[in-house]
This record gives structure tokens, sequence and C-alpha cells, in this order.
């Protein structure tokens, strides 16, 4: 009985382990579609340049973007800021992106998504990226690929 209790036990801590979590919010009015011109602004403590993978994925998406220290382009439809989050586990890893799509004119958050991966479902921070700006498309959270 006790080596039962004991594989419970384990199990139990490496399932809390295994956290994926992932969460979108986009306003009714918000037509992602629509915006063709978008600019990502360039988070000061970022070292990891995570504003080019986000400008990048929204160019494979067919999007103008652009992506810097500065104040947006005046042609701008949308600016994206971000908050990365990264934890150490034998490597440094991507904890949590949180990615917010806003009007360049009012700072409204037309759109919201974070994704979230513990050690045991990490993601490459590519991979991140691709989730989160994907759900925010898809105005809703997509169902994570099977682990292998």
């Amino acid at each position: 009985m006790k080596l039962r209790s004991l594989a419970l036990l384990i199990s139990a801590l490496l399932l809390s382990a295994c956290v994926n979590r992932q969460s979108v919010t986009v306003a009714p009015t918000t037509d992602m579609q629509a915006l063709k011109t978008i600019y990502v602004v360039h988070q000061p403590k970022d070292k990891e340049r995570i504003d080019t993978l986000i400008a990048d994925n929204l160019r494979l998406r067919g999007v103008k973007a652009s992506n810097g220290d500065g104040p947006a382009p005046s042609n701008a439809d949308a600016v994206i800021t971000y908050v990365d989050k990264w934890m150490w586990d034998i490597t440094m890893y991507l904890l949590q992106l949180t990615v917010t799509v806003r009007d360049p004119k009012t700072d409204f958050p037309m759109a919201t998504a974070s994704s979230y991966h513990t050690s045991l479902t990490r993601l490459s921070p590519v991979e991140m990226v691709n989730e989160t700006i994907g759900n925010i498309y898809n105005g809703k959270v997509t169902e994570p690929a099977p682990l292998k």
C-alpha cells in the first residue's frame, strides 16, 4: 500500500509540472483581418527580441509588420505590446507570453492572448509566438497538439 501511495505522489508531482494554459479575448468590434499594418513595440528588458519574432509571424500572415523601440508609424492600423516571462530549468525557456493588440490612437486593447507552458510542455519562442498570435487571429484558444 505504501508503494502505491508513493507512486501516486510521484505521478501528481510530475503532472503538476505539465501545465499548458492559454487564454484569448478579442473585442467584438475587432476584425483582425482588417488590420493590414501593425507595429510591434520592443520591450526594453527583452534581450531575446520577441518583437522581431512577432513581426515575422505577422508577415507570414500577410500583414505589413514592423518593430522597434520608437513610436508607431502614423499609418499603423494597430500596435502590439507584449510581456515575456522567462524561467530557468537547466536552460532558460519562455514560460509565458502575453500579447496585446492596441488601437494606435486610443491605446484601447482590441485583443489579448496569453500562452503559458511550464518546463515539461515548453515551446520554443517561435512556437509560443505562433500559438499566441494564432489564438488572437482565431479569436479562440486552439487545442494543443498531443504530446509525442
